[in-house]
């Protein structure tokens, strides 16, 4: 193979002295044409920065390349040594040569302007399309990473969009350019599993339709089994195992190896679910819903909508008191809506939701995916543990200090972090502090919406453990929204399977992930990425997720179910 990138001795510092703030510590490593290596390690790590000095995007964050070389092979078969290369040439590299997909889609694309416009964009700037050529390349590409409704979504902002459909947008903007080498930054960590699978399915098709190379940064082992050549495990800034994947995954030698696959939830269609997992008995459910509805307007035509986005359509759940109903499928099937309706947070067209709290205070509250967005960044622990109780009108008096001490001691935070402030932590305990918070006011039921996607494998086994113990505690019901089917195995006692807005399959854990019955819950179960499968292509769907945009006054038809056992029901699919 012809090697594409040569890095030696690599370091890379930050603030006003990098050589004395070095948080890579002297990484080498070699890539040839078509390879993937991944790299994996848990957050602050030095992967993503590594990553980034390859076409020094880590300039703009800071950071100073304070040793060592990296050697890029150019398509002209010339070798540019990257630590040495002026910005001018820097910039003829970035998107022709080296390709970029980053974590957070939503600060990567321009709120601005519409994807569309972005995407054509980067047709032009890479391709020189322009006008009807860059407007059916972008529809060919949104195609490709598997988006409905292309041509509409072309108009939307990314508000408008999901973080699934968001990261869908950047992978596309990333691949106009037919890079030579793709560097994917957790590209999949806001996509379900079928989602992921498609994308990783794309990935490996270009690789070898076109020769491209890929750097894969991520936390997901199971992922990485699929798609790596070869594997890279950092740690403190230093690459402390490299070898070729079924070596790392079957016998690594390093004691942090052994210890970051431990920490992996392994995926076990239900023999894996929950001890506890038999339903809660209760005279009454906490929750009620029944025929919700959640639809939004689109167009205009004389004042009034064209149509509308059939958000949620029929959905029907209860929760009881200690349960963990898990909502699971893609993204924009309607998932966080039926959460935001729960909280009031958007306009329920239709439907009953009925909360029984026997506590005082606000029964319930939400803990959010990405923590850092959650907490106010001016303010310190105590301020932002204080600020629901004192919203809802109790004083920053002993009780309440008293309360915030019990609720830090419960989720492993220790008591001086009352005068913290939230950049001084790591996410795993930024999102203890959100968990923290949301029990301020004693609820009955805590949604959480993805609430561990974005945490390190290790640190998301121990929230998970947290919350299960915090459950038992104070007998909390859980709304737990995920698109990882391990983690849902290990939390969920029921489990709503979501698919265009409709539930398709609700039930019993076990029941739904052991002999699943619906066709979409099937393909849902078999997209899993596991450690065991090396190498094989990802099982990809080609079946597109049905528009949920509907003309003005439309109606489904009435759902049909049948019982598949005890606790168990499927909807019946509408016949071609």
């Amino acid at each position: 193979m012809t090697r594409l990138l040569s890095v030696r001795d690599l370091r890379v510092g930050f603030g006003q002295d990098p050589k004395a703030n070095e948080v890579v510590k002297g990484v080498s490593f070699d890539l040839d044409a078509g390879q993937t290596l991944a790299i994996v390690g848990e957050s602050g790590s030095g992967k993503s920065v590594s990553a980034l000095s390859i076409n020094r995007l880590v300039d703009f964050g800071g950071g100073r390349i304070t040793g060592g070389s990296i050697e890029l092979t150019r398509a002209d078969g010339s070798v540019l040594d990257v630590t040495k290369a002026d910005e001018r040439t820097l910039l003829g590299i970035r998107g022709h040569d080296v390709g970029m997909i980053f974590q957070e889609p939503m600060t990567s694309l321009n709120p601005v302007h519409t994807v569309g416009a972005q995407i054509e964009e980067a047709f032009r700037l890479s391709k020189g399309l322009t006008g009807e050529q860059a407007h059916r390349a972008s529809l060919d590409v949104l195609g490709r990473v598997r988006i409905p409704d292309a041509q509409s979504r072309l108009g939307y902002y990314p508000h408008q969009l999901s973080g699934g459909m968001r990261q869908r947008i950047m992978i596309a903007m990333a691949l106009a350019a037919s890079p030579r080498l793709l560097i994917a930054d957790e590209p999949t960590t806001a996509l379900d599993v079928t989602v992921q699978a498609q994308i990783m399915a794309l990935l490996a098709e270009l690789r070898e339709e076109t020769g491209m190379a890929m750097i894969f940064i991520t936390h997901d082992i199971g992922l990485v089994a699929g798609i790596a050549d070869r594997i890279m495990v950092m740690q403190n800034g230093v690459a402390v195992e490299q070898d070729e994947a079924d070596r790392v995954l079957d016998a690594p030698q390093h004691d942090y190896t052994r210890h970051l696959l431990r920490a992996v939830p392994h995926f076990t269609s239900g023999a894996a679910v929950r001890g506890d997992s038999a339903r809660p008995t209760a005279s009454e459910p906490i929750v009620k819903v029944d025929d919700l509805v959640v639809r939004f307007p689109v167009g205009r035509a004389w004042f009034k909508p064209k149509g509308a986005i059939h958000a949620v359509d029929g959905v029907s759940f209860d929760l009881m008191a200690g349960e963990t109903l898990a909502i699971v499928g893609e993204s924009g099937c309607g998932k966080s809506t039926t959460a935001r309706a729960l909280l009031g947070l958007n306009t329920v067209t239709r439907g009953d939701i009925q909360v029984t709290s026997g506590r005082s205070g606000r029964p319930v509250q939400m803990v959010f995916q990405d923590p850092f967005a959650s907490l106010n960044p001016r303010l310190n622990v105590e301020a932002l543990l204080a600020e629901p109780a004192i919203a809802n009108g109790q004083r920053l008096d002993a009780d309440l200090r008293k309360r915030m001490a019990f609720l830090l001691d419960r989720v492993g935070l220790p008591q001086d972090a009352l005068s913290r402030y939230p950049h001084q932590f790591s996410g795993g305990q930024r999102q203890r502090l959100c968990i923290a918070r949301a029990l301020m006011l004693n609820p009955d039921v805590v949604v959480l919406d993805e609430a561990v996607s974005a945490l390190d494998v290790s640190v998301q086994a121990r929230v998970l453990d947290l919350l299960i113990d915090l459950q038992h505690e104070f007998g909390l019901a859980y709304l737990f929204i995920s698109h990882d089917m391990a983690v849902v195995e290990r939390i969920a006692h029921r489990i709503a399977v979501m698919f265009a807005g409709q539930v398709v399959e609700i039930g019993n854990a076990r029941a739904v992930l052991h002999e699943p019955q619906h066709s979409y819950t099937k393909r849902l179960i078999a997209a899993v990425p596991a450690v065991e499968r090396r190498r094989q292509r990802f099982a990809v769907d080609m079946t597109q997720v049905p528009s949920l945009v509907r003309p003005a006054g439309y109606e489904p038809p009435a759902a049909q179910w049948r019982e598949a056992g005890e606790d168990h029901r499927v909807r019946l699919e509408e016949q071609a």
